[in-house]
């Protein structure tokens, strides 16, 4: 059944003079009858006619996302599917299972694949409803780069078979161009379209001034496919120095591969020589892979300063000791649930560092959500507890329990981890007294937490003439461009009040 544009266009045509037919490009982008794939294309006589039919598939290709397909002699229409990118920091996946087998119906949001991204195990359901005509990456590929050909997908089951032999030539799925609600642009003329999901809205930006905004994007962009940007970022390649040869200078493959085949001085330098000691070569993970790499741009791009200040927890542990002894087994309060609330109550008194860097303008949330570090054994991921100022400590500790579990398993839904406003990093369990942590960007802070441990204090009271008390070592590193040294030191002020007064986390 055809739409209702499609019909349109469809009458259009046929009822043009010499029932003359649109260019190529309306043919492949009108799914249309029978009459229109059979008739030869003649010339343009109609061009009224034509200009009406184009202006309808324009504006469905801008406000629908439009599927295109892909044909040639030797092969039916068909759906190339690429591997999408299931998370915002997702470069390359692993693919773990198929749950659909060649020559099997698919619908729309049928479970396809499973998917391992470089944060957690996530579902794939089917982009395009039809049949499975071909897998191109069998179970078990791993470091599949975003944008790779998976699977193809065809409409008619009849066209299966035409695909039993079909071999990936190892080219890129292009991603069809984002089109403005300003300017409408006709879709170019390609062969090969990208079925992936599409993406999610984002949160709605500051209105900024257009000429800023426009100079800015147009200066600044670089055009280049996802596996020209992954292979960029494995070769530790900069794409503004990469030169590209596609449409309106776009960087493909072949540029970056070019560009690092290229000798520099630099690589011509001999490298140092290496240990003659045995060793072992163990293969990098998609999610140690992510890590070093964003771990490197912050270090490389965020201004971090580093704050320390000891904390007095006696009070806090009395209060703990008390809580749990009341639990009757229904809960188990930790230190760390203690430090969650008095961080969230602090970003709230000081919401200068409840803030994010946003290049032309620094965002500050009203809410507190805390990213708790988790070691999953496999890599470092960071689930949220959402509006923590807003919860007990009862629900702050059920909340990392659960968290940490699911990480641990490989569980966590995306808007689990994705997101936060100030991560909280604890090696107190590992005896750890003090260290300092990367930023987690967009975060302008993070607070690294380390153990307990008992000092002597001055005290002209006791006869000895000293006490004894425990004491807490905690190190913020904030980033300078949002938080001032002075702001810095006002919220650690308030956090060792919350901390030293437990009490007066419940006014």
């Amino acid at each position: 059944m055809l739409s209702f544009s499609r019909r349109v266009c469809v009458n259009t045509i046929k009822s043009s003079p010499k029932n003359t037919i649109t260019s190529q490009r309306c043919l492949g982008s009108v799914r249309a009858s029978s009459w229109i794939c059979k008739q030869p294309v003649v010339s343009f006589s109609s061009w009224t006619a034509l200009r009406r039919a184009n202006n309808i598939l324009r504006y469905n290709y801008v406000n629908k996302q439009h599927k295109l397909l892909f044909s040639s002699e030797a092969l039916p229409q068909h759906i190339k599917v690429a591997l999408p990118a299931l998370s915002p920091t997702m470069q390359m996946g692993t693919l773990l299972s198929w749950e659909k087998a060649e020559g099997d119906e698919l619908e729309d949001g049928d479970l396809l694949a499973q998917i391992e991204t470089d944060k957690a195990t996530m579902d794939w359901e089917t982009p395009e409803s039809g049949y499975l005509a071909k897998i191109v990456a069998p179970e078990g590929s791993k470091d599949i780069p975003v944008g790779k050909l998976v699977c193809i997908i065809v409409e008619n089951k009849d066209d299966v078979s035409a695909f039993k032999d079909f071999k990936d030539e190892g080219g890129e799925v292009v991603e069809a161009p984002a089109a403005t609600s300003e300017t409408v642009q006709e879709p170019a003329s390609q062969q090969e379209i990208t079925a992936s999901e599409p993406e999610k809205p984002t949160a709605k930006v500051p209105d900024t001034p257009p000429s800023a905004t426009s100079s800015a994007s147009q200066s600044n962009r670089i055009f280049a496919t996802p596996l020209a940007r992954t292979l960029a970022s494995e070769h530790g390649v900069a794409l503004a120095s990469v030169a590209g040869s596609g449409p309106d200078g776009q960087i493909r493959k072949d540029d970056v591969l070019k560009f690092v085949s290229t000798p520099t001085p630099e690589a011509a330098a001999p490298s140092a020589t290496p240990s003659k000691a045995p060793y072992v070569d163990i293969p990098i993970t998609g999610v140690r892979k992510v890590i070093a790499g964003r771990l490197s741009e912050s270090k490389q791009t965020i201004p971090h300063y580093y704050l320390t200040v000891d904390t007095r927890v006696d009070e806090i542990l009395s209060l703990r000791q008390r809580f749990n002894s009341m639990a009757n087994g229904q809960y188990k309060l930790s230190i760390n649930d203690f430090v969650i609330k008095a961080a969230s109550l602090s970003m709230k008194a000081v919401p200068e560092a409840n803030s994010s860097w946003h290049d032309t303008y620094i965002r500050q949330y009203e809410g507190v959500d805390i990213s708790i570090a988790v070691d999953t054994g496999n890599g470092l991921i960071t689930p949220i507890v959402f509006g923590a100022h807003t919860k007990g400590l009862i629900d702050i500790s059920s909340d990392v329990a659960s968290l940490a579990q699911k990480a641990k398993d490989h569980k966590l839904k995306p808007e689990e981890f994705q997101g936060g406003t100030f991560t909280i990093s604890n090696l107190g369990m590992f005896g750890i007294k003090q260290f300092t942590a990367i930023i987690n960007p967009p975060q302008a802070c993070i607070l690294a937490v380390g153990t307990t441990e008992k000092r002597m204090i001055p005290d002209e009271t006791a006869e000895s003439g000293y006490t004894t008390g425990t004491f807490m070592s905690v190190t913020l590193s904030c980033d300078h461009r949002v938080v001032d040294g002075a702001t810095g030191a006002r919220w650690l002020s308030v956090y060792k009040k919350f901390m030293e007064n437990p009490e007066t986390m419940l006014l």
